[in-house]
């Protein structure tokens, strides 16, 4: 099994006590209130299938975001969506970035697919460059780029996307913009390729996931012009991949306006704070924009070294964090952290000040 963040049933086996979690980047305010309400109210009707199409629900992401709810296709989460394009498409080359989310390499290495690396530099904190754009040619089926990156936190510059997005449709790369963070952004709407996805060739992934807090339920969804191809990944799973009471919480929660705006709210207070606390421990913070951060332990005298086993460290004080030197393109010493409340913050760097003293 590979390695994800959010393993607290694991930490209550072994220690006994549920963990404060920063290692899993859900909202900081638990799930959507609306949502929770609609999930409970849907368990009433749990004796009946769920609706296959997902049609409300889909009708409700496209007025949301200003789609046709036909280029929209849901699934349990943003996981079963990726597995589900690369049973569709079933690429011969595909182009990730390193360091970024592992399951995109995992899903097209099962279909034959072979994937290839773009590297970041960490001096560069983890920017993507135009350098990617020689890499975008006739050969390559599809470019996945997670905006914003996970785990860098970081998303591509207006200009440089706009450019990666010509060079796609002049190549026919299927551009695959994975956005399950974008809306923890101030100006999502404006940063976001669902401006894109009717005219060129584009597949935007989004997620329940994180934003709303709706982790345990599974629900995630795509947008894409190919109907075709959407057609194709609705035939590669089960027909019944989304739950009644999932659809339900679903469609709440894009009606939860007053949540959206007090997570944004709490994350765009929270996060700089939080940078300053790991960088006066002496951390070099990687500058993300989304609900969580990126950075690498300070280095210990005269060995030069990353502080050992950090992670297995605050765990035995009951603190999760993201260990990601398993991450292609990053070493031992690199770790993620949830950005959560000030309060939660507080205990992290406690916890961190505990461990480095």
């Amino acid at each position: 099994m590979r390695t994800h963040g959010g393993r607290w049933a694991e930490h209550v086996r072994q220690f006994g006590t549920a963990p404060l979690d920063y290692s899993a980047n859900t909202s900081p305010l638990g799930m959507s209130p609306k949502a929770r309400d609609a999930a409970v109210a849907a368990l009433q009707h749990a004796d009946r299938y769920p609706d296959p199409t997902c049609y409300d629900l889909r009708e409700g992401i496209a007025r949301a975001y200003g789609l046709g709810a036909d280029v929209v296709l849901a699934g349990n989460g943003a996981g079963d969506l990726i597995y589900r394009l690369a049973l569709a498409l079933r690429p011969r080359h595909a182009l990730v970035l390193a360091p970024t989310f592992s399951e995109y390499r995992a899903a097209f290495e099962q279909v034959g697919c072979e994937v290839h690396e773009y590297p970041l530099a960490a001096e560069r904190n983890f920017e993507l460059d135009e350098g990617i754009l020689t890499c975008i040619t006739e050969r390559l089926d599809v470019l996945v780029l997670c905006e914003p990156n996970n785990p860098t936190g970081r998303t591509t510059s207006a200009a440089l996307m706009e450019r990666i997005v010509s060079r796609c449709d002049a190549t026919g790369t299927l551009l695959v913009a994975d956005e399950c963070f974008m809306d923890f952004l101030p100006h999502a709407q404006k940063h976001s390729l669902l401006r894109c996805v009717e005219r060129h060739r584009v597949l935007v992934l989004r997620a329940f996931t994180k934003f709303y807090g709706m982790a345990g339920l599974r629900l995630g969804w795509c947008a894409c012009a190919d109907k075709p191809l959407l057609r194709r990944m609705a035939d590669a799973g089960q027909p019944w991949s989304v739950s009644l009471v999932g659809q339900e919480a679903g469609i709440a929660a894009l009606e939860d306006v007053e949540y959206a705006r007090q997570v944004r709210a709490v994350v765009a207070d929270a996060r700089p704070r939080l940078a300053t606390s790991l960088a006066e421990l002496g951390c070099h913070v990687v500058p993300g924009e989304a609900n969580y951060l990126l950075f690498r332990a300070p280095v210990r005298a005269p060995v030069r070294a990353p502080a050992p086993n950090l992670a297995q460290r605050l765990e035995a004080m009951g603190v999760l964090i993201r260990d990601c030197s398993d991450y292609s393109g990053l070493e031992a010493g690199w770790y993620r952290v949830a950005v959560r409340t000030e309060r939660e913050n507080a205990v992290l760097v406690h916890a961190l000040r505990e461990v480095f003293a």
